[in-house]
């Protein structure tokens, strides 16, 4: 559950990109197989929240990734539905592909931040392509005077059923993992434990039948641990891995494979992390760098799923791509460009206000074969240099302002898969990051180049 912690509940994180983990494993940085190209579309759940919930919202968001590493917000990061029942909001939406082809959408009945509210319901919507959500209605899972946390789903064959999973206290004392199974998510058998290890847990998240093989990962001491089990039944996991985390801790467990790697996500209060395997018999992962992936503006608490070809381009035909831009960081890629009082610089994820970060790249002022820098919450400014440094200002009209303000868009310096941008007055300057503020400099130095390397994603 992206609420947070188990009794002593939030979560606090430094934002750097770098930071100590705790693995089973070595603690060097993934790379990209060549394989993911390959992988099949992807689909994103997830809701909103920012450090000051300017970009907080309890409805079901949805992005697309072509790699499920990068990923693109649907409908300008707008929900496609909202809860109209129960609390009036949600939060860990889960996708389930059923056995007929169509999908269920689950999630947490929440909208904010009070973890003391109990609830057995959880809300529940049907969808045929994941572009209309119908039947929405809350699914009650159990009598029980406690919450009903993260639920997630998966078909159990052996049974011929359904079995929905989900973090609940029960006469244990402590959250453990409870299933509940059934048919048509209409109604449901009465509640079990499916997990309990002995101490508090939530989150969890089922990776079904690998090499024979179910690996059930979730959150205890504010980690991501791993469980495994021949079986599919009710007390049958066993813990094999020790704890995975960032300093401070994480939660909301994803496992999502693609090209033949595994990812295992995790979300530490709204940066989620990312950690990779080819083996998920090892229990040992390494994290991917942050170069690799980038996920939606203010995303919280998500899970994946892949979708097919068609579903994909019917999504993003429906919802639409974003009509704004995030830059991000080459070397020093847990930071976005953003404006603060009119000054350009880059600055860790995530931010309040998130609006400083979104820009819309159009033709240039100056040249239409160049692009400017326009901000999508003040139209009128736009990017431009002033003694060299970048700054957010009024198109005044002028040609100067003009020129100063448009860029040419080259193969990253660093990087010639990422981007750099040229001055249009300055031919020999580049923007690039100094001190974290962004300005125009000639670039001659291998930290130069990586400075004035940048992704051009949402």
């Amino acid at each position: 559950m992206s609420a947070g912690p188990l009794p002593s509940r939030r979560l606090f994180l430094g934002m750097a990109a770098a930071v100590p983990l705790s693995t089973t494993g070595a603690l060097t940085l993934g790379s990209r197989p060549a394989s993911a190209a390959t992988a099949a579309p992807s689909v994103m759940a997830y809701f909103t929240q920012s450090p000051r919930n300017l970009g907080t919202d309890y409805g079901l968001h949805l992005a697309v990734s072509t790699d499920t590493l990068q990923w693109m917000p649907l409908n300008q990061n707008n929900p496609v539905v909202t809860p109209t029942a129960g609390d009036g909001g949600l939060r860990d939406p889960f996708i389930l592909p059923k056995q007929d082809g169509t999908y269920v959408v689950m999630a947490t009945n929440l909208k904010g931040t009070d973890w003391t509210k109990k609830t057995p319901y959880i809300h529940v919507w049907d969808s045929p392509d994941l572009r209309s959500f119908d039947n929405y209605r809350l699914l009650k899972l159990h009598d029980m005077a406690t919450h009903t946390w993260a639920p997630e789903a998966f078909w159990d064959a052996s049974r011929g059923q359904y079995a929905i999973i989900y973090s609940a206290v029960n006469s244990s004392g402590h959250n453990v993992i409870m299933v509940n199974y059934t048919t048509d998510f209409q109604t449901v058998t009465a509640p079990q434990v499916f997990f309990d290890p002995g101490y508090d847990i939530i989150d969890g998240t089922l990776a079904k039948d690998v090499n024979g093989v179910n690996y059930l990962y979730y959150k205890g001491h504010n980690s991501l641990t791993g469980a495994k089990s021949t079986s599919l039944n009710p007390g049958s996991f066993t813990q094999f891995t020790s704890g995975l985390a960032p300093q401070g801790g994480i939660e909301g467990p994803i496992l999502a494979e693609a090209a033949g790697t595994w990812y295992l996500w995790g979300d530490a209060n709204a940066l989620f992390y990312a950690y990779q395997t080819n083996d998920l018999s090892t229990g040992t992962w390494t994290a991917t760098d942050r170069r690799l992936y980038t996920q939606p503006l203010n995303s919280k608490h998500a899970d994946i799923k892949p979708i097919p070809q068609t579903v994909y381009d019917n999504m993003v035909a429906k919802w639409g791509k974003p009509a704004w831009n995030r830059l991000k960081s080459y070397n020093f890629p847990d930071r976005y460009w953003r404006q603060v009082d009119s000054l350009g610089r880059i600055d860790p994820y995530p931010f309040d206000p998130y609006t400083d970060s979104q820009w819309k790249l159009v033709p240039g002022l100056a040249d239409p074969s160049g692009i400017s820098f326009q901000s999508v919450t003040d139209p009128t400014r736009y990017l431009r240099h002033s003694y060299f440094q970048l700054r957010l200002d009024a198109d005044d009209g002028t040609a100067r302002f003009a020129q100063d303000a448009t860029f040419h868009k080259t193969a990253g310096l660093a990087d010639p898969s990422w981007s750099s941008f040229r001055s249009h007055n300055y031919p020999d300057r580049y923007i690039r990051h100094f001190n974290y503020a962004l300005r125009i400099d000639p670039i001659s130095t291998t930290t130069g180049r990586a400075d004035a390397t940048f992704s051009v994603w949402y």
